[in-house]
This record gives structure tokens, C-alpha cells and sequence, in this order.
């Protein structure tokens, strides 16, 4: 009894290593995800999330691994048939033929169309009502049947986790939620093991560097291990009657559906597609095909009506009446869309797809999808963990002994 009473700072040991371990991978957790935005003095003095600080990289790899591994957007985009969309986008393009008359007429002829009968009115606009539709359907084919070349994906994505960095946080947060478990955990468990190493070499050698050097190997340790358990081994290993393999594989079904479900539900949802490919880095070329297949109509309506050729009679005069029809349609583009938001969800249906060829991939492709975190600045969260084993050693030292 003497000897445990005279001896109990020795027993802290194991403990401290303990807590030691716990904290330097929480904070080596913390430092990966926060904060988002870098604080401190720019550009050395401070710090900022290493995800954050690299969002536009993680983005990049994202892209990669989807594209390589699990989507085909030119497949998926044939799965949306444009007579649906059409259908569905009837009403609207209803209300936006008779918009594209009016404003037509009234800024090119306000005292002919006043005076035109509402019979011949009806007339005009029922053949744009006609023709809209059979328009917007040839379209859309040319835009699905060629979607890579109106659809950057890539810069979608990227832009979209650049300015929204909480966002990629939360990817491979709740993807990696069990892991991060684990890391905060085992830091415990392993800084525990390790003091009981440290306890009998301090009570029979100690010499003054000994505990922020083994505070040092601890924090280093510590990280390391729980890093390397995550994705090793990729394959189970049987070990007598338990099985051993890498936490994150063995739940690649889980995770597979939590990261098709923010994937699909808040970065490739329709609306963010079709803003991209109307409003994007390529809508230029989208804008162009969209006023060829609108002016057409124009075409058309001229000539079937002697009314319209009576009144853009002159070149100049009907080009202006083409621009003034695109952009009447334009104004009105995001409110047509969406009204086949819902059945291109359904249509696309990138959640199921991407979930099914996920859980599919073979156990190394699989954790690449969390491993870049950890590979792009493994040896920062290392580095963190030993750094902070080393000052805790040193305190071990002066408050106990």
C-alpha cells in the first residue's frame, strides 16, 4: 500500500497518454474540417480547414471519381423523353406564345394589332402555340443527344463546393461519421496502451526527455493507426475466429446511399443542372441553339400568316422582331424549366444510380472516396497529433514529476 501511495503519479501516466491521445485527434479532426474561411494573419500566421483550404482540389477529385466511376451523363440525359418534358412544360409555353406575339406586335405595330379583330389575333397566336412545342421538343434532343458540350459538370460542382465549403464539409462528414468515431476514440484506447509501455520504462529509465518523446510517438502513433484502420485492409482478413478489415469498406453499402443521397439531393439536383446548362460557363452555345430553334418559329408564323409578312416587311425590321421573340423566351426560361423539374428527378434518378454503382465498386475504388481527405494532408494530422503529444509529455513531466 505504501508503495502505491508513494508511487499513484506513476499510475497517471497510462491515463494521460490516454486523454493525450483522445485530444490530439479530436483537434487533428477539428483542424481537417474547421474553420472554413482562414483565420489569422494571412498568409502563414493562422489557419484554415484543410478540406476548406483545398475545396476546389476535394471538388475536383469528387468530379473524377463520379464521372470515372459511377455517371454517364449522356446515359442519363437519355432517359428524359423531351415529348414528356414537353408535355409538362405545356402550360407555360402556352402562356409564353402569347406573350411573344403581343410583345411582337405591340413594339413593332401597336396600331395594327389594336385594330386587328380578335379572330385574326387567335389566329396568330394559336399557330405560335402550335409550333412552340414541336420547337422546344427538337430542342431538347439536341441537348440531350449532346450534353457534354452544354453541360460542364466539372465546373458545375466545383463552383457550386467553392462557395459552399460547408457543404463539402458535410459530404465527408456524414459519410465518414462512424470513421471520425473511431479516430477520437482510438486515440483513447491506443494512448492508453501506450502509457502502460511508458509507465514501466519511466519508473525503471528516466531520463528527462523520455515523456514528450514518448508524448511525441504517442500523438504520432495514435493518428497513424486510426488513419490506416479506416481503409486497411481492403479485403477481410480472418484472424482465428474474428474478421478484420478496413472500418470504412465494411460499410460501403451505408455509405455508399448517405453520399448518394447528399449528392443527388443538394449538388446534382435538376434545377442546379439546368441552371448550369442554361446560365453556366457554356450557355453561350446554349443561348445560340436555344434563339436558332425560337426565331424559327417567327419563320414559321410569317409564313403562314399574310398579316405578320404585311408587317415585317423590310430585313432589318423582321430581324428586330426574331431578337424581340428570343428575348421574350429567355425572360421566361427558369419558369419553364422548372415545370419538368420534378419529372427529370424522376427521369435522371442520379441518387439510384449513383448508390447502385457505388456499392458496386470493388473495395478500393470504393475508398478513394473518402481517402483523399486523409491522403491530400495525411502527414498534417499526423504531424498535429505528435506536435501535441510532445507539449502534453512536457506537461506531464513538470506537473508530476
Amino acid at each position: 500500500m505504501d508503495f502505491l501511495l508513494e508511487n499513484w503519479t506513476y499510475g497517471l501516466i497510462p491515463v494521460i497518454s490516454s486523454v493525450v491521445g483522445w485530444a490530439t485527434n479530436v483537434l487533428a479532426l477539428r483542424m481537417t474540417f474547421y474553420p472554413l474561411e482562414f483565420k489569422g494573419i494571412p498568409p502563414y500566421l493562422g489557419w484554415q480547414g484543410i478540406i476548406p483550404s483545398k475545396a476546389g482540389v476535394m471538388a475536383g477529385k469528387a468530379v473524377d471519381l463520379i464521372t470515372k466511376n459511377l455517371v454517364s451523363m449522356e446515359e442519363q440525359f437519355q432517359q428524359i423523353d423531351p415529348h414528356v418534358a414537353v408535355r409538362e412544360m405545356s402550360p407555360e409555353l402556352e402562356r409564353v406564345s402569347v406573350k411573344i406575339i403581343e410583345e411582337v406586335m405591340i413594339t413593332q405595330a401597336p396600331t395594327v394589332w389594336s385594330n386587328l379583330p380578335s379572330p385574326i389575333k387567335k389566329q396568330l397566336q394559336d399557330r405560335v402555340i402550335e409550333d412552340l412545342p414541336t420547337t422546344v421538343e427538337e430542342l431538347m434532343k439536341e441537348i440531350n443527344n449532346n450534353i457534354n458540350k452544354f453541360f460542364d459538370l466539372k465546373s458545375m460542382v466545383i463552383s457550386t463546393l467553392i462557395a459552399d465549403k460547408g457543404l463539402l464539409n458535410k459530404i465527408f462528414l456524414k459519410c465518414g461519421l462512424e470513421e471520425f468515431k473511431f479516430i477520437e476514440k482510438s486515440g483513447a484506447y491506443f494512448g492508453f496502451l501506450f502509457g502502460i509501455v511508458q509507465m514501466f520504462i519511466w519508473y525503471s529509465f528516466h531520463p528527462w526527455w523520455f515523456l514528450p518523446v514518448a508524448g511525441i510517438f504517442v500523438g504520432f502513433c495514435t493518428n497513424w493507426l486510426a488513419i490506416k484502420l479506416i481503409f486497411k485492409p481492403e479485403k477481410p482478413w480472418k484472424i482465428g475466429g474474428f474478421q478484420v478489415q478496413g472500418l470504412f469498406i465494411k460499410r460501403q453499402n451505408e455509405v455508399s446511399a448517405e453520399y448518394a443521397s447528399i449528392i443527388a439531393g443538394q449538388i446534382l439536383t435538376s434545377p442546379k443542372i439546368f441552371d448550369s446548362i442554361l446560365f453556366g460557363s457554356r450557355s453561350g452555345m446554349v443561348m445560340e441553339l436555344i434563339k436558332n430553334h425560337v426565331t424559327r418559329i417567327i419563320d414559321l408564323a410569317a409564313g403562314r400568316s399574310k398579316v405578320l409578312i404585311q408587317l415585317v416587311t423590310g430585313t432589318k425590321r423582321y430581324e428586330i422582331v426574331k431578337n424581340i421573340a428570343f428575348s421574350s423566351f429567355k425572360e421566361d426560361l427558369r419558369i419553364i424549366i422548372s415545370r419538368i423539374y420534378l419529372y427529370t428527378e424522376q427521369a435522371l434518378d442520379l441518387e439510384g444510380t449513383l448508390r447502385n454503382k457505388m456499392q458496386a465498386l470493388p473495395p478500393g475504388e470504393f475508398a478513394g472516396f473518402l481517402h483523399p481527405i486523409f491522403e491530400e494532408d495525411e502527414w498534417k494530422l499526423i504531424t498535429v497529433g505528435a506536435l501535441l503529444g510532445g507539449l502534453a509529455g512536457l506537461a506531464q513531466l513538470y506537473l508530476l514529476f
